[in-house]
């Protein structure tokens, strides 16, 4: 069995009456993306994994697809430039799990990517379809074990900046702006790690984030060659 398949059932399976995740009635481009949430390996995800001794702060990340005026896109939010941790990145919205959320090995991340994403973004969790867990990843940085939740905004409700002193800014990303090859490149950090990288609306979208979605385009079969030789150094304080 994968890692995340025991934590929830599709086609409509709901837990304790408040958390519903199910592929029922979702636009037919999100497929691919399906398809790739049922066969992906942890390990074609990410080198970092979660540690075996279980150790790790359990959190959650909600990637959610919707559609606008050019077609598919995903929502990001900036991390304001004061946090201590992942100052300024571009991210998914999330963060940790509170005891309320529940298990962290069954519902607890689904609550909490919903909680999360309405505390950072203003977005309303009733408009939002659970549609399928990617397998728990690693943030070695930061120790937080990651349960990415994958949704689709059903019901768009407005977003924006909750708490300027959490969130720089809210913002949707076309697929098509992820896809287009002038708009990728290779992130390298200081300290020598090499990863993909989105100049996107403004951002560059790198690290966990840009990982991860690299990795569904890939999957999907979204993905269109780029230059993986083109680099863009990352600052120092990053």
């Amino acid at each position: 069995m994968r890692a995340g398949e025991e934590t929830y059932e599709k086609h409509g399976e709901s837990y304790d009456g408040e958390v519903t995740v199910t592929t029922d009635g979702l636009p037919g481009w999100l497929a691919p993306v399906v398809r790739a949430a049922d066969t992906v390996e942890p390990e074609q995800l990410s080198r970092f994994l979660p540690p075996e001794s279980g150790r790790g702060r359990q959190s959650a990340v909600l990637i959610l697809f919707g559609e606008g005026a050019r077609g598919p896109e995903l929502l990001l939010m900036e991390r304001a430039g004061s946090l201590r941790s992942h100052a300024g990145q571009p991210s998914f919205p999330g963060g940790a799990l509170d005891a309320e959320d529940g298990d962290p090995d069954s519902t607890g991340p689904l609550r909490a990517a919903l909680r999360e994403a309405e505390e950072e973004t203003g977005l309303d969790p009733a408009g939002v379809q659970l549609f399928g867990v990617l397998p728990k990843l690693y943030i070695p940085v930061s120790s937080f074990v990651v349960t990415p939740v994958l949704g689709w905004w059903r019901i768009p409700s407005p977003v924006g900046a909750v708490d300027p002193a959490e969130t720089a800014r809210v913002f949707t990303v076309p697929v098509a702006d992820l896809t287009d090859p002038a708009n990728r490149a290779t992130a390298v950090h200081p300290s020598g790690h090499h990863g993909p990288a989105f100049m996107v609306e403004g951002a560059l979208v790198w690290g966990f984030t840009a990982g991860v979605i690299d990795r569904i385009l890939h999957f999907a079969d979204w993905e269109r060659p780029w230059d993986r030789a083109r680099q863009v150094p990352l600052d120092w304080r990053s």
